[in-house]
């Protein structure tokens, strides 16, 4: 492998995927990797354990209910080695307790099954945000640049100032480009607080965003409202 080719791969996300379900892990394995991460798959946890000490992972998707090892067996295990490693457990069991004990065993997010794949997607991306040891590439659309790492936006070559919930909002809408996002997905994934109408926050932060970024100083404009929903981020 040469120089080039390594740098390109550590570029890419490497997940690991911990479920029993054949049919649901391949799918997942197979919609991650349509997204361009590198997955491996396993169907008990104690290969979950294993892999985990043979191979570097960004990110691992924990099923609760496995064979030989479950779910808080493997957070038991693998947290207090890799306290950086973020950790989405994916579970069907509908109690508070098991989601709480999931996360007091040291899982970052829980999702419940049966989930559709995008809030599956969203969440990963979100988690991957948090790794600090994973390189970020910079998002462009259009003549927009996001780089996450650099802190850094630029619009047809023209450095912009943003605070540091601005970034995180407008990385948001980029991140879930052409698709049409609510206010309530905003809320949670921005400021990690759950969906208020008595409050206007979301559309006077797209304000302050698009008085930067989205101006009339530019030819297109990419953050567009979808009335009674939300907005969705596009460049045409």
């Amino acid at each position: 492998m040469n120089t080039e080719t390594q740098r390109q791969n550590s570029l890419v996300p490497h997940v690991l995927v911990a479920e029993d379900d054949a049919p649901l892990g391949n799918f997942i394995r197979r919609q991650l990797e349509s997204e361009s991460y590198n997955v491996n798959l396993v169907q008990d946890g104690e290969l979950a354990a294993e892999a985990l000490t043979q191979d570097k992972y960004h990110l691992l998707v924990l099923d609760l209910n496995m064979p030989k090892m479950d779910g808080v067996a493997v957070l038991n295990h693998v947290r207090p080695k890799q306290p950086q490693l973020p950790i989405l457990v994916l579970t069907a069991r509908n109690q508070v307790e098991d989601r709480v004990l999931s996360l007091d065993s040291g899982a970052d997010d829980c999702l419940l099954k049966p989930f559709s794949f995008a809030e599956l997607l969203a969440r990963v991306r979100a988690l991957l945000r948090r790794n600090p040891y994973l390189p970020g590439r910079p998002l462009q659309i259009g003549d927009l640049i996001l780089d996450s790492r650099e802190y850094r936006v630029e619009r047809a070559g023209k450095r912009i100032n943003l605070s540091g919930k601005e970034f995180a909002l407008l990385e948001y809408l980029m991140r879930n480009a052409h698709q049409t996002v609510t206010r309530a997905m905003i809320m949670e994934h921005v400021w990690n607080m759950p969906f208020d109408n008595s409050t206007n926050l979301v559309d006077v932060y797209v304000k302050y965003v698009r008085d930067k970024v989205d101006n009339a100083e530019f030819s297109t404009q990419m953050i567009r409202t979808v009335r009674g929903v939300g907005y969705v981020f596009s460049d045409n």
